[in-house]
Order: structure tokens, then C-alpha cells, then sequence
């Protein structure tokens, strides 16, 4: 009995994953240049993605956006003067589907500068599906070296509403970067009880 229960729970699972995630969305290509609206708990901010400044990067953005990752993902990580960083996704299918699909490692080409996006990594191929917003220069990121791998490549610049990004709630600073086991266990449930003042990306889409 437990074993046709468990069989059926597989059959349940596997047949709703195609919705939550399809590996064909990892072959969408980015076109040269795009431009994409977040809207969040603070406001809106608006950024233009280029491929050439990474192009493996610039697709799994692109993918991301494309396939409506960003509806209630929590900016769980806001260290002042620093970054902004967010990317797990409350669902944990979702989020474990995406995180385990690296893109490969590419060069630095353009500057962290203030307001330029990166991907979070913390290895060879581990650039997945948390970036994080540069809140000042951090130039050093360029060259940062560590577990094989060197700098963070810029994908893509906020263009407009820098002042939204710079009013998320960064009291927790990088307390919750530490609990992000915590994080995707139990998704945004846990930071709503716990850390209640973090700021959302409510959607994310295209514009022109």
C-alpha cells in the first residue's frame, strides 16, 4: 500500500513539474539587448540587460524573466553600502530545478559598478538563479578570486528607479545571506514569520 502511495505521489510530481519547470527553457537565447521591469515591495526599478557583457549570464536572465521566476521572490540579503541580492524562489521545486542548471564561468567585461547586476557564485559553474544588485562601486568584485573561479560578470545596469532599490530594507544586513539552507527549506513563510520587514520582487517582465 505504502509503495503504490508513493508511486502515485512520484506520478503527481512528475506531472506537474513540466509547469513549474521545463529544461527546454535553459536553450532560450537572449537577444543582443533587453530591457525588463521589477516591480517590488518598494517600488519599481527598470534594467537593460546586454549579451555582450556576458552572454551565458544574459540568457539565464533572460530565462528567468521569461518564465515568470520572479513572482514573489524575496530580497533576502541587503547589506548596506554593499548589495542587494535575491533569487530563491519560495516554491522549492522550483527553486532546487533551477539552482541545480550552472551556466558556465565566463570573464568580467564590464565593471561592478553601482546599480550593475551580477549572479551570486560560490564556485565553477554555480552562476544559477540568485543575482544580486551592486549598491556602490565594488570594483574589487572584478577581480575576486576564490574556489576556481574569478570575478562576478556584469549582466545587466538598473536604468530607473535607482531610489527604489536603495529603499530596501537592509536592517537584517547579512544576517539572512547566512541562512539560505533556512530560506529554501521553507520558502517565504519562514521569512514572513521571522524577518518579517524584507522587502519582495512582486513580478518581472520585458518592456520596450
Amino acid at each position: 500500500m505504502k509503495r503504490i502511495l508513493f508511486l502515485v505521489i512520484i506520478v503527481i510530481i512528475a506531472s506537474c513539474a513540466p509547469k513549474k519547470f521545463n529544461q527546454k527553457w535553459l536553450k532560450a537565447e537572449a537577444p543582443n539587448t533587453f530591457k525588463a521591469r521589477f516591480e517590488t515591495t518598494k517600488g519599481n526599478f527598470d534594467i537593460v540587460a546586454r549579451r555582450a557583457w556576458s552572454p551565458k549570464g544574459v540568457d539565464r536572465l533572460y530565462q528567468l524573466i521569461k518564465y515568470g521566476y520572479y513572482d514573489d521572490v524575496a530580497i533576502f540579503r541587503v547589506v548596506p553600502n554593499f548589495v542587494a541580492q535575491f533569487g530563491i524562489h519560495n516554491d522549492t521545486l522550483i527553486n532546487n530545478n533551477w539552482r541545480k542548471h550552472g551556466i558556465d564561468d565566463e570573464p568580467v567585461l564590464a565593471k561592478n559598478e553601482a546599480m550593475s547586476i551580477s549572479f551570486a557564485r560560490g564556485g565553477v559553474k554555480t552562476r544559477s538563479n540568485q543575482i544580486f544588485i551592486n549598491l556602490k562601486d565594488n570594483h574589487r568584485l572584478d577581480e575576486l578570486a576564490y574556489s576556481g573561479v574569478k570575478g562576478f560578470p556584469v549582466i545587466a545596469k538598473v536604468i530607473a528607479g535607482k531610489e527604489n532599490v536603495l529603499k530596501f530594507y537592509d536592517g537584517y544586513g547579512d544576517t539572512l545571506g547566512r541562512k539560505q539552507d533556512s530560506i529554501s527549506q521553507f520558502g517565504n513563510a519562514y521569512l514572513r514569520e521571522k524577518y518579517p520587514k524584507v522587502d519582495y520582487i512582486i513580478k518581472a517582465y520585458f518592456i520596450k
